[in-house]
């Protein structure tokens, strides 16, 4: 069965994170994703982003980091800060479905990447932007990057136990989402273009992406001032038993989010009577006496090793090991149930992991490392309709 987005084509002018993370998606779902890279200026300088490589040391395709969020994609060496790169450009999109960047918000029409630019050569084009705070405002010409989106839109202030300075989340999260809504938003402009023929440009950026997923907790800021409190342990903030406690040697996190579950915990660690204790009946009652409740939890708990608790909880209640990244990604599960995958850059060379996709959509499709820079030039320049010569003379004049 072929993948759900075979015969779907997407140039991308991207680079670091989020934009590649997002057509990274398109990739692993069959979509034909070619990197537009300009050789003068090396490219992708994810490229040659350490400190972690296949092989051990800087190859100049072997970047673990780069690796991980551009498999499966092709790429064409091109110059479109160039006007003969421009026009290059132009003829591709004839055969194209979209094209993203994540560019500052200032650049794409700069460069002619917008619809208007480019619906005369493809009146389908999508012409898909994620931009640090959108290509329209006093800020879009302004550079972004996601721990700025996490400061500004309140992630800083969330995080962190009551009194420790503000803390951003330890992952590029907002880059990610931002990335993953573009996707989003080029099926659907693809899929309107297929139906009409008309196309659009479709915008996403990070600051209204780090917004926008506030979600609840937005809604009850704007119409009931919610500030959000920072509680020990990750705590939920009104559902108790919702946290960490410790265990004989580390650990765990319950979460009894639901009143059947704060019964069958108390059965499980040996607290019947407090089910019945009209202190802890119901969420009302136990939040109002959570700092007591966590003293009890702590002291049955540690009776046993969390590895104890987790045969005995899991399963019955929602629990979970508080583990580090390494340990998670240790686990042989992962490999076993095809979480993780493995690439290689030619049959002689030793393999390298990275995380499969999320989204299972059918039989899953052998993954390629990322093309080297520009390893796709000639291929589809020929494919879109120049000759050998005119290729030369494209390389001859730098622009490809």
């Amino acid at each position: 069965m072929d993948q759900p987005l075979a015969g779907v084509r997407v140039y991308t002018v991207e680079q670091y994170g989020a934009c590649p993370f997002g057509t990274q998606h398109l990739a692993d779902l069959g979509c034909e994703v070619i990197k537009v890279e300009c050789r003068r200026l090396g490219g992708d300088y994810a490229r040659m982003l350490g400190p972690y490589f296949a092989d051990g040391e800087d190859a100049g395709n072997t970047s673990l980091f780069f690796q991980s969020i551009n498999r499966n994609k092709k790429s064409i060496s091109l110059d479109i800060g160039r006007p003969e790169g421009r026009k290059v450009l132009q003829r591709l999109v004839q055969g194209a479905d979209a094209v993203a960047n994540n560019l500052r918000g200032d650049v794409p029409e700069r460069l002619g990447v917008t619809y208007s630019a480019l619906s005369r050569f493809n009146p389908a084009i999508v012409c898909a932007h994620c931009s640090a705070y959108g290509r329209e405002g006093p800020r879009r010409s302004w550079p972004g990057f996601d721990f700025l989106m996490q400061a500004e839109t309140g992630y800083f202030y969330m995080n962190g136990d009551p009194g420790s300075t503000p803390t951003r989340m330890g992952l590029s999260v907002v880059d990610f989402m931002a990335g993953t809504y573009l996707a989003l938003g080029i099926l659907a402009g693809v899929t309107a273009a297929r139906a009409n023929g008309k196309g659009r440009d479709v915008d996403v950026n990070l600051f209204d992406t780090a917004l926008f997923s506030f979600s609840y907790l937005g809604a009850w800021a704007l119409n009931n001032g919610y500030e959000p409190a920072r509680l020990p342990r990750s705590a939920h903030a009104s559902l108790v038993p919702c946290q960490s406690y410790r265990t004989s040697d580390g650990w765990i996190y319950v979460m009894c989010n639901k009143e059947k579950f704060w019964m069958i915990l108390c059965e499980k660690v040996g607290l019947p009577r407090i089910a019945d204790d009209e202190r802890f009946a119901t969420f009302p009652d136990r939040l109002a006496r959570r700092d007591e409740l966590t003293d009890i939890l702590d002291s049955a708990f540690m009776a046993d090793t969390t590895a104890g608790w987790l045969e005995k909880l899991q399963g019955t209640i929602p629990v979970a090991a508080i583990r580090t990244p390494h340990e998670s990604l240790s686990d042989p599960e992962l490999e076993e149930s095809g979480r993780v995958t493995e690439l290689r850059f030619s049959e002689s060379d030793r393999p390298f992991k990275t995380l499969a996709s999320p989204i299972r959509a059918g039989p899953s499709t052998d993954c390629t490392p990322a093309s080297s820079l520009g390893g796709d030039t000639d291929a589809l320049l020929e494919e879109a309709g120049y000759s050998a010569s005119d290729i030369r003379g494209l390389r001859k004049a730098s622009v490809i």
